[in-house]
């Protein structure tokens, strides 16, 4: 072996330099709460970003790579991290992602996941007793809410529709039924799965951003007239922009009607299952076909980790009928040990562990905790906003996400003037870093977006956001009868 590859491989140079990351990331959490020291973000356009590390690589001290990776990167940790639906992973859980990187074991086979396909199965066994399904239920963990939704999809066509697509093609047009408002990773699995534009029908969205049920009949009704079979509804639990939650009791009573497959994208929301006080926001939940829940969202772990699980374990294990004789073994029984049967990963990291250490080490009640302690503050958010002059609400929260705007008064400003402004506020927060959140646009008018993802996160720092907004929007000139500038 050459001297270079055995530095690479290296235990002692392992060592050395994983103390000294441990110690680096230890500071990094504990310095985060000390809001004098850090901002949640540094700023910096891409192009500088580029340049910065082009130089970085054909010059940079190696020794410095990791100090100025946390540096230059958005600070979930922090508690006025209040941006994207991506929350602080548990410290213990940064550990798992080290043993797996380590092991390196891809356990879409048995013989590859001796260790975390047996922690799978219990995993998916508790968050279908969660959900109420039977024990004729199962699952399995996938890399995402968009793959994982992509697969339940397929499973609903090969489970609902007569002719076999999944060898011969399509023989007639297909069509799933969804909310307009729902994420985007479902229209782009019917435009993969060759559904095309007229395959995926919108379902008109109420005053409050929620799934009109009311129009199910009739938007069903002119698809199966225009020739489309229409073999799966989709209900979000949440919606991502807003965090409304769609009816899933009256989806799924719909889609019984109809003999459509039920599915639930609660990616975001899943969590709420293990919450004594929102569980019962996901009421119709145990009705359903499948559903998708990401843990690196609402359960505290690092990304990317999602679970698939569904009603009928049949349904999941005929989703892909495919040999791979030098991989994968015919059997006659349900090998729920062999994930890679069921999901289109044939390596697949041991995202189990972080599961499985969760539960092991805090127990149920740490997502209990969790949950429903972010989602009372989106609503104590929701209520500041509403009685803070000068803010406007788009929509009553039912999670932890909150969207409003900015609305100076007595200025006069139209809706494109408010957008540009609301635009340019959230620009500025970014550029000052002191606070990260996001924007959204919801029917034609720009709001601000936050997500309350960490638990440290208080109403004090909530206060303080509302007070820096009035005073960046102060301090930018409104042009009464023109665009503000970009």
């Amino acid at each position: 072996m050459s001297k270079l590859l055995q530095r690479a491989y290296s235990p002692e140079n392992f060592k050395n330099t994983g103390h000294h990351l441990i110690d680096m990331l230890s500071k990094h959490i504990g310095q985060v709460f000390d809001e004098d020291l850090n901002k949640v973000i540094n700023w910096s356009e891409p192009e500088p970003s580029l340049s910065f590390w082009k130089e970085f690589l054909e010059k940079g001290k190696s020794e410095a790579l990791f100090e100025e990776v946390l540096k230059r990167s958005t600070h979930l940790h922090h508690p006025k991290y209040i941006g994207h639906q991506v929350g602080p992973a548990a410290p213990i859980t940064l550990l798992t992602s080290m043993i797996s990187a380590v092991l390196n074991n891809g356990t879409a086979v048995y013989e590859m996941g001796m260790v975390t396909n047996p922690m799978e199965r219990i995993i998916t066994r508790l968050l279908c007793d969660k959900i109420g399904y039977n024990e004729n239920s199962s699952g399995f963990l996938t890399s995402g809410g968009t793959l994982a939704n992509l697969t339940a999809l397929l499973s609903a066509r090969k489970a609902k529709v007569a002719t076999d697509v999944w060898n011969d093609g399509h023989t007639k047009p297909l069509g799933i039924m969804v909310s307009e408002e729902a994420h985007y990773c479902i229209e782009r699995a019917a435009k993969i799965m060759g559904l095309g534009e007229k395959g995926l029908i919108k379902i008109p969205a109420k005053a409050d951003f929620s799934m009109d049920v009311s129009a199910l009949e009739t938007e069903y009704s002119k698809a199966s007239e225009a020739g489309i079979k229409i073999f799966a509804i989709v209900g979000s639990a949440p919606v991502t922009a807003t965090g409304i939650l769609d009816d899933l009791e009256a989806i799924g009573s719909f889609a019984r009607k109809h003999k459509l497959w039920h599915h639930v994208d609660a990616a975001h929301g899943g969590g709420a299952l293990f919450s004594s006080k929102y569980k019962q926001a996901l009421h119709g939940i145990d009705k359903s076909d499948s559903v998708v829940i990401d843990g690196h969202k609402m359960m505290m772990m690092p990304g990317i980790t999602t679970a698939l699980v569904y009603r009928d374990s049949k349904t999941s294990n005929a989703t892909f009928s495919q040999k791979a004789d030098y991989l994968l073994e015919d059997s006659s029984e349900a090998d729920w040990y062999n994930s890679g049967k069921r999901t289109f990963e044939c390596t697949k990291n041991m995202m189990a562990l972080h599961w499985f250490s969760l539960l092991k080490t805090y127990g149920e009640e740490l997502f209990d905790e969790y949950v429903t302690n972010l989602y009372d503050l989106g609503g104590v958010f929701g209520e500041m906003i509403r009685n803070e002059e000068g803010f406007e609400l788009a929509v009553t929260p039912m999670t932890n996400i909150v969207c409003f705007r900015y609305i100076p008064n007595n200025e006069g400003l139209n809706d494109e003037q408010l957008n540009s402004l609301n635009k340019l506020i959230r620009q500025y927060l970014l550029e000052d870093g002191e606070f990260y959140i996001v924007q959204t646009t919801l029917r034609g008018i720009h709001y601000l977006r936050t997500t309350i993802m960490n638990p440290f996160t208080t109403k004090d720092h909530l206060k303080k956001l509302l007070t820096k907004i009035r005073e960046i929007a102060l301090a930018i000139p409104p042009l009464k009868g023109e665009s503000l500038p970009h």
